[in-house]
């Protein structure tokens, strides 16, 4: 037997607006208690950046010349940082298949809600897993080494653009997450976003890599977010770096956000 609530009379219709906000918080909270339960992803998410900041900083620093950050550490700590952003997208782009192919949307589709919520909670459990490995990996480059010059301004500009990078990526993954056909291929799909960093200056300045690949490197997206973020903390010229990386990572946004609602929607209209 099905039983129906009736709004009583009187009562204030909710605008879309906050019922939106509301359904989405509710399964953002549903999300992030399964990172809570299974906190291998978080440990993840913190392990493997680490492990590359500790190889890249006492192995292979003192080849790379970085003089013009002052430090490898100085160098190296702002691409990490962005390298947090991207490990978001395979269990992203996983959580959000998974929910896509158990029936978890059904059950919603009856409920008085936004079913799109159940993609936006999964973008904001991204954005936390990606927070939580930024703030670790700055705490740890600032014991090995890193030193930032940046004012209150500076640091808040550098985080912000940090912010639309994870944004973007997010709604990236879960579009991705929307379209893969298998399991296997929606993590195909995200370490495509997983390894863009790896195609950037990250470890070594852009000017010596090898001419081949230097074209590329030098106008990829995630270049423009490190190079942006890397000036910011430093105190150093920024240039157009962070209006590039605005652009890009504004523009990756503004088409993921509504192309994967209406993936969204056609597929459970």
């Amino acid at each position: 037997m099905t039983t129906v609530t009736h709004r009583p009379a009187g009562t204030p219709q909710i605008s879309w607006l906050s019922a939106a906000m509301t359904d989405s918080a509710v399964l953002t909270r549903r999300y992030v208690n399964h990172i809570l339960r299974q906190p291998e992803e978080i440990v993840m998410a913190v392990l493997i950046p680490t492990v590359m900041m500790l190889l890249f900083r006492y192995m292979l620093g003192g080849a790379i010349d970085a003089r013009d950050a002052g430090s490898y550490a100085n160098f190296l700590v702002p691409g990490v940082m962005a390298v947090c952003v991207t490990l978001i997208a395979v269990s992203t782009t996983v959580s959000v298949f998974m929910d896509m192919q158990e029936g978890f949307v059904d059950r919603f589709r009856s409920m008085s809600m936004m079913t799109t919520s159940i993609i936006v909670g999964h973008v904001m459990a991204a954005v936390l897993r990606a927070a939580i490995a930024l703030s670790v990996v700055i705490a740890l480059g600032l014991a090995i080494g890193f030193r930032p010059k940046a004012d209150p301004l500076q640091w808040l500009f550098a985080m912000a653009i940090m912010a639309l990078f994870a944004v973007s990526v997010a709604w990236v993954s879960a579009l991705f997450g929307q379209i893969a056909k298998t399991a296997d291929g929606a993590s195909g799909l995200g370490l495509i976003l997983a390894f863009l960093p790896y195609a950037s200056n990250v470890f070594t300045p852009t000017d010596m890599i090898s001419e081949g690949l230097r074209h590329f490197v030098a106008n990829q997206p995630v270049t423009a977010v490190i190079d942006a973020v890397r000036a910011l903390l430093l105190d150093q010229p920024v240039h157009n770096n962070a209006w590039l990386a605005i652009l890009w990572w504004g523009g990756i946004l503004a088409v993921a956000v509504p192309l994967s609602n209406r993936v969204f929607r056609r597929r459970f209209s």
